[in-house]
């Protein structure tokens, strides 16, 4: 009874984390179109920006309801990984082959996700808490045409763009095994839409994280006069 009760918590769990998982892939694309204005117009860059930065609905509804999902993804994640190290014991997995039966990306999920977590701290202090701090702290103007100098002024420095750049090559990886397993968590095998769920999802984990790469390198190559 004890080991069944273990098995459907683990199951729930790997549910709501699943739906964590796809609420933040929908965010992920969003904010990449966003981002992607940066260097296609940097005025409507700016125009999409203010708007979504004095959107009630996005401030007060949509941006809490993020950090919660992104809380409980990567917490969750760590309690699955321990979880799955105590049911596997001492022996672990020691008699099968885990590099012939396993990519490098589903083996290092949690190594990964921790990386991401990281560069997650990293946007936050970089975007997220300067963006507060003008709204909620200094009260300042509203400025719509603050935000693509803001932007360009945090991708001057080299270090921060490597940094981006690995991180996002992470978040790839961390993509391209977490997209089809989080529909597996939910139940969704099909034998019609399957193939193009897996072909979608490995679409979306290499265009988004390779096209956020870009945009830092661009804006950095914009900032030393190459472009």
């Amino acid at each position: 009874m004890a080991k069944e009760s273990l098995l459907r918590s683990s199951i729930g769990k790997k549910f709501t984390m699943a739906l964590s998982a796809l609420f933040l892939v929908l965010f992920l694309g969003q904010h990449f179109v966003l981002n992607s204005l940066a260097v296609i117009c940097p005025a409507a860059f700016n125009e999409a920006s203010h708007f979504m930065g004095y959107q009630p609905i996005v401030q007060f509804v949509i941006q809490p309801i993020l950090i919660i999902a992104v809380v409980y993804h990567f917490v969750m994640g760590f309690v699955l990984e321990i979880q799955n190290k105590k049911a596997r014991g001492p022996v672990g997995y020691a008699v099968n082959n885990s590099n012939a039966n396993s990519t490098w990306a589903s083996r290092n999920m949690i190594w990964s996700g921790a990386t991401i977590l990281a560069f997650l701290v990293l946007h936050f202090i970089d975007f997220w808490i300067p963006e507060i701090a003008h709204k909620y702290v200094h009260f300042l103007p509203e400025d719509p045409n603050r935000y693509y100098p803001e932007l360009m002024h945090k991708f001057e420095n080299p270090i921060r763009v490597a940094a981006y750049v690995i991180s996002f090559f992470l978040l790839m990886m961390h993509l391209l095994h977490g997209f089809q397993s989080a529909f597996q968590s939910m139940g969704a095998n099909h034998r019609k839409y399957t193939p193009f769920i897996k072909s979608f999802g490995k679409a979306f984990a290499i265009v988004v994280p390779v096209g956020f790469m870009l945009i830092a390198i661009i804006c950095y190559l914009k900032n030393i006069e190459v472009l």
